[in-house]
């Protein structure tokens, strides 16, 4: 999908969307006790040219840290496809079904758990699919990110991506599953750019269509204080360029900063559902009140959970032995005597040692990523180009008469144009998008007051 009347495409101008809606985030509820050290955000939008939102969303924060110590912090986008609701019903399944059996996969080590638990929803979904004709045959993308201690772990399936920013370099760590970037692949395209005169929309893996699907794992990444990570659909990805998701990224907090990107796509049409889930390092993973809670717990943060099948049988074996110490079978009874030391020994190592399936990865370095790689360093151009759409949204608003306090517009205009000329583009990239910013709230506050209004400015 190309983009329409912005960045890189001033021709066209800027065509004021009639039924913006502002975006608005929603966090898991353990997100207050880890935003000391991650600063996360999620938007969901339903873009422009949609009549429902077939996207889907999940943030699951581990709830204590002996929880992260073993399966992390959980971020999830999947982008539906399907006629009717089928699309939106799959992307719903795939953000309930993996974070759910990915927590449940106890026994299993991070990249094991998260691998079935997508063939898990890929198994469902298809079976809703198979199971009434308004569903045969929908799918959704997923990609699932997960910080550990040992690092970042991606899963991919689809054409939704992942990113990470460190400091001035974006990295996309999913690989494309489309007919463009495949055919790139076998030698027909530019890397990162797909197939020339291929349609960008045609993807060629996802989940539901098929009763098995592979999955793409990526990692463990190292993760360093300062990363940002992006999980986007491509209602983001398909209208706003690498350049200006680092730029943006770099500029700004994640909550600016995912603000921004949305209305960016939307001012280019907003041809398809926009989710965006954002997460900056910022300090080392530790749960707020942790320390208290780990004095008071034999096992602080370096516990891991135990099977409930070793706790069944430790309990079977105990009331054995003592039922047949009970009627006098001594040799029997030290038989189970035996096998219920030894389970309990089994118990303490798998709780208590530093080794083990679920908090080691499998030995290598999974996936080949990152696939693609810019710097992202603010420039002149992009200051001008961010300039440039700010201005013409204020022209826009002057020729549509909206009732607008243009003090805080022409601050930011004025405080990025001083800061371009001293030569600190960063600032002028965070003020340029400021303006657009409250450009964008006007436009929202003008539709709020005429919600009949389906008037369009148009330069």
């Amino acid at each position: 999908m190309e983009g329409r009347g912005l960045v890189g495409h001033a021709q066209c101008g800027i065509r004021l969307p009639s039924h913006i809606t502002p975006p608005i985030g929603e966090m898991d509820q353990d997100s207050p006790n880890w935003q000391h050290c991650l600063d996360c955000v999620a938007i969901s939008d339903i873009g422009l040219r949609r009549a429902n939102n077939q996207d889907a969303k999940a943030v699951v924060m581990a709830s204590s840290q002996e929880g992260f110590q073993q399966r992390g912090h959980l971020f999830l986008v999947a982008d539906g496809m399907g006629a009717h609701a089928a699309g939106e019903l799959a992307s719903k399944l795939a953000a309930g079904v993996v974070p759910l059996t990915y927590h449940k996969l106890l026994d299993r080590s991070a990249p094991e758990a998260l691998r079935a638990a997508i063939q898990d929803a890929n198994s469902q979904i298809h079976s809703r699919g198979q199971a009434s004709e308004d569903f045969k045959g929908m799918g959704t993308t997923v990609d699932a990110l997960v910080i550990l201690p040992q690092g970042a772990l991606v899963a991919h399936v689809g054409d939704s991506r992942a990113y990470r920013l460190r400091g001035s370099k974006l990295e996309q760590l999913t690989f494309d599953h489309s007919l463009a970037w495949e055919l790139q692949r076998a030698g027909r395209g530019a890397p990162g750019q797909g197939a020339p005169n291929v349609p960008k929309n045609i993807i060629t893996r996802s989940l539901g269509p098929k009763p098995s699907v592979e999955i793409d794992l990526e990692g463990p990444l190292p993760i360093q204080v300062g990363d940002t990570f992006l999980l986007c659909s491509d209602g983001l990805s398909g209208q706003v360029s690498d350049e200006e998701l680092g730029t943006i990224l770099q500029c700004l907090p994640p909550a600016e900063a995912i603000r921004v990107l949305v209305d960016l796509a939307n001012l280019r049409g907003g041809p398809d559902n926009i989710t965006v889930i954002i997460a900056r390092v910022t300090g080392p993973q530790v749960m707020a009140g942790a320390a208290t809670e780990q004095d008071g717990s034999p096992g602080g943060p370096g516990a891991r959970p135990v099977h409930p099948l070793l706790w069944t049988l430790m309990g079977v074996f105990a009331l054995a032995t003592a039922g047949l110490f009970g009627m006098g079978s001594a040799v029997p009874g030290l038989v189970g005597l035996i096998a219920a030391v030894v389970t309990g020994v089994a118990i303490l190592v798998r709780r208590y040692s530093e080794w083990g399936p679920a908090n080691q990865f499998e030995g290598r370095l999974l996936g080949a990523g990152p696939y693609v790689r810019c710097d992202c360093t603010p420039t002149a151009e992009m200051v001008a180009n961010l300039a440039n759409v700010a201005q013409q949204l204020r022209d826009a608003a002057a020729g549509a008469d909206w009732t607008v306090d243009w003090q805080p517009f022409n601050r930011s205009s004025a405080q990025a144009e001083a800061a371009a000329g001293a030569g600190d583009y960063a600032g002028a990239v965070r003020q340029s998008c400021q303006a657009i910013s409250f450009m964008m709230d006007q436009l929202r506050s003008q539709r709020s007051r005429k919600p009949d209004d389906s008037g369009v400015g148009l330069l």
